[in-house]
């Protein structure tokens, strides 16, 4: 119930909320000016196109405030102005919006793809991708047999000790890749930051040359798990790693891999191809 009232509530006046509690409580980790222009772009959830004097009124800033967050978000194309000089959304916001409701939509449809497939090869099967250093599930499907650790939609596990980790990182590009890292820098010591960069080392190589990484039980002692990239034909990237996982104790790794790996190929390529 309450997530429904939460989302009833218009963009705005929720980031208005925000941005006057923030600054009641002195926060001083709070960025006012990001908050003021995220509250203009708001400005736009129910309206496609407003003047400067009613985003004023909508925000309850100073016309010299909106005047100067106008400008930076225009040169930054997340707005732009019409021919009769007011404004809407630009490029960059459009381009936002259409990857989020890109894998909004993915994460949808792959949930039934999902259920069917773990009911067809009794395997545990999961969607996840990378935040903050770590693999957020998304969706999740298990099979019927028992093990030792219950994922759900939400769970985080680590990027570098599990397979739907290893995968994730060894399809990234160059530039995503150092943000993992430097993710994962901040969170662990220095010896554990340097393990993990030797285990995705190995799992990018394992991968360029197998198609799939694999963890045996790294991550938890009696799970064996291989993972592969889930290409966004709407984005152009990839955007998740996928993951089919059984009780370590039923299979030998490159026996479950030869088996497994095929089909997880045509799963990834419907799921990141929308079909």
């Amino acid at each position: 119930m309450t997530k429904n009232l939460s989302a009833a509530i218009p963009l705005l006046n929720r980031l208005t909320t925000t941005l006057e509690q923030s600054k009641e409580e002195n926060d001083r980790q709070f960025v006012m000016a990001l908050g003021r222009g995220l509250a203009i772009l708001a400005a736009f959830e129910h309206d496609q196109q407003h003047t400067h004097q009613q985003l004023c009124q909508m925000t309850a800033l100073p016309k010299a405030t909106i005047t100067r967050l106008i400008h930076t978000l225009t040169t930054l194309g997340f707005l732009r102005v019409t021919e009769h000089g007011q404004y809407q959304l630009g490029s960059s916001a459009v381009r936002l919006s259409a990857t989020a409701w890109s894998r909004h939509d993915m994460v949808a449809a792959a949930e039934p793809l999902l259920r069917q497939f773990a009911s067809e090869n009794e395997v545990s099967v999961n969607l996840a991708t990378e935040v903050e250093g770590e693999m957020r599930y998304h969706a999740c499907c298990r099979s019927p047999a028992r093990l030792s650790v219950n994922l759900q939609v939400g769970s985080a596990v680590p990027v570098a000790r599990t397979a739907i980790g290893r995968a994730f990182y060894a399809v990234s590009s160059q530039a995503r890749q150092a943000v993992i890292r430097s993710n994962l820098q901040e969170q662990l010591s220095i010896e554990d930051y340097n393990h993990a960069q030797t285990a995705l080392a190995s799992a990018a190589e394992h991968y360029e040359k197998y198609g799939y990484t694999v963890s045996d039980g790294e991550f938890s002692t009696d799970i064996l798990a291989v993972a592969i990239g889930v290409f966004d034909v709407a984005t152009g990237q990839y955007a998740y790693s996928l993951n089919a996982s059984v009780p370590s104790a039923n299979w030998e790794a490159d026996g479950y891999a030869a088996m497994i790996v095929p089909k997880l190929q045509v799963l990834a390529e419907r799921i990141g191809g929308g079909n």
